[in-house]
């Protein structure tokens, strides 16, 4: 879904990959996640083994806290800088792609919530399929977020994500026209 906002020229601020860089090599986040976990943590040429952290956190919650505690803020401070920047350019829509947004309690920082809304054993089989997970650590995963069926209930706006990708971006589209974001043509 974000990349059609890309597509259409509104920035993304990609909570992912703001949150893999503040874990990068020689940072403080990946200091912080080293002394709390222990260097077994790291692959052999130094970065953070995401695969070995996930089933330490995913397997207890309160590592999964404790991960949260460390870097939460660190992401947190990287999304509300790249926020500012684009809205000093005045720019009329910044996207936050944030996956777990309520859980991180993002809302009081946007106007809006949009949620790419599939059933949860659909969403069950895409992370299982995208992400090489078994069904159990997938399970697991989704356990330690609000379910779907929440978010979409929470969410100001909802795409359905059940069809092809070009539906997707219609709906998307849609939204962005409706919204006055885009001329009608």
């Amino acid at each position: 879904m974000a990349q059609v906002f890309r597509d259409q020229g509104f920035p993304v601020v990609d909570a992912d990959a703001l949150a893999h860089a503040a874990v990068a090599p020689n940072t403080q986040g990946l200091a912080n996640i080293i002394h709390a976990f222990g260097p077994a943590i790291l692959t052999a040429d130094g970065q953070l083994d995401r695969k070995k952290l996930g089933h330490i956190v995913f397997a207890d919650p309160a590592k999964r806290a404790l991960l949260n505690r460390i870097n939460g803020p660190l992401i947190r401070k990287s999304i509300l800088d790249a926020v500012d920047h684009w809205r000093q350019e005045n720019v009329p829509l910044v996207v936050l792609d944030i996956p777990l947004l309520f859980e991180t309690h993002y809302e009081p920082y946007v106007d809006g919530v949009m949620v790419a809304y599939v059933p949860e054993e659909l969403q069950l089989k895409r992370l299982m399929a995208r992400d090489g997970y078994d069904e159990k650590e997938a399970r697991a995963r989704m356990a330690s977020q609000m379910s779907i069926e929440t978010k979409k209930q929470r969410a100001d706006f909802y795409t359905d994500n059940t069809k092809s990708v070009a539906s997707l971006q219609t709906q998307v589209l849609d939204f962005l026209k409706n919204n006055h974001f885009l001329k009608n043509s």
